[in-house]
């Protein structure tokens, strides 16, 4: 009696520590979603599709420039006539400015994507403001333009990050991942048709030509486009860029 006793005891505390392990999870699992998740608007505004029920799609690119790939990117969308919108980070454009000036040069819209893309930053307000007017200064005096679009790193969305965006007189931004798996580069036509799937009347697709200030191949991704934009063509969508989706400026004055 006294061994089932034990065994019973034993298999209750097994049980409490599962469901102690599973609470936590959620826990971590909500918090992460409020904080990082695309769509989630539990801290605030952040908006990631256009209000339009027209066949409109806007294609974004974060983490650039990183050459040769932004530029074999920019080929493509010239070739197609597809205007993009780039969330360049301070950097990376310092490291390749050219790449930032033929951005704004052939009509894609220049986005601010931080100047170091470090989680640190994001720890306390300051650090983050200091990523913001960083990143605006470095791509203001290269391409002579003051992006109003930010889309933080990782879409990190805490409170004091929209603050300090709201405060630099800047639109947040969010968007739809084109896929999961980007960063280990899957075959083009995967990715060109998932991303495909997410394409919907206001979609706002977010693709990378770098890997945060790192650089990094990006040959999949970019060969991605060509072959995307041909099986949005026909569907019947068309392409425009985040602030006219959005219905905000593209430029601060």
């Amino acid at each position: 009696m006294t061994g089932a006793r034990t065994r019973s005891r034993a298999s209750t505390g097994r049980a409490r520590s599962r469901s102690a392990l599973l609470a936590a999870a959620s826990l971590l699992a909500g918090a992460y979603w409020a904080g990082f998740g695309a769509r989630s608007q539990h801290f605030g505004t952040f908006p990631f599709r256009g209000e339009t029920e027209l066949p409109l799609v806007a294609l974004s690119f974060d983490d650039g420039p990183n050459e040769p790939y932004t530029s074999r990117l920019l080929d493509t969308l010239g070739e197609k006539g597809v205007p993009g919108t780039f969330f360049q980070v301070g950097r990376c454009a310092e490291r390749f400015p050219s790449a930032t000036r033929r951005v704004v040069e052939e009509g894609h819209v220049l986005g601010n994507h931080s100047y170091r893309h470090s989680f640190t930053s994001y720890l306390r307000a300051p650090r983050q403001t200091d990523e913001i007017a960083r990143a605006q200064d470095a791509l203001s005096t290269i391409s002579g333009v003051a992006p109003a679009l930010y889309r933080p790193p990782w879409l990190c969305h805490w409170p004091w990050v929209l603050r300090s965006v709201a405060d630099a007189g800047m639109q947040v931004v969010s968007g739809d991942f084109a896929h999961p798996l980007e960063v280990f580069q899957p075959k083009a036509g995967w990715m060109a048709r998932w991303a495909s799937g997410l394409a919907a009347p206001g979609a706002i697709l977010i693709f990378h030509d770098g890997y945060e200030s790192y650089g990094g191949r990006r040959d999949q991704s970019v060969a991605a486009i060509g072959p995307l934009i041909d099986i949005l063509r026909d569907r019947g969508f068309g392409f425009t860029t985040v602030d006219r989706l959005l219905g905000v400026p593209a430029y601060q004055s």
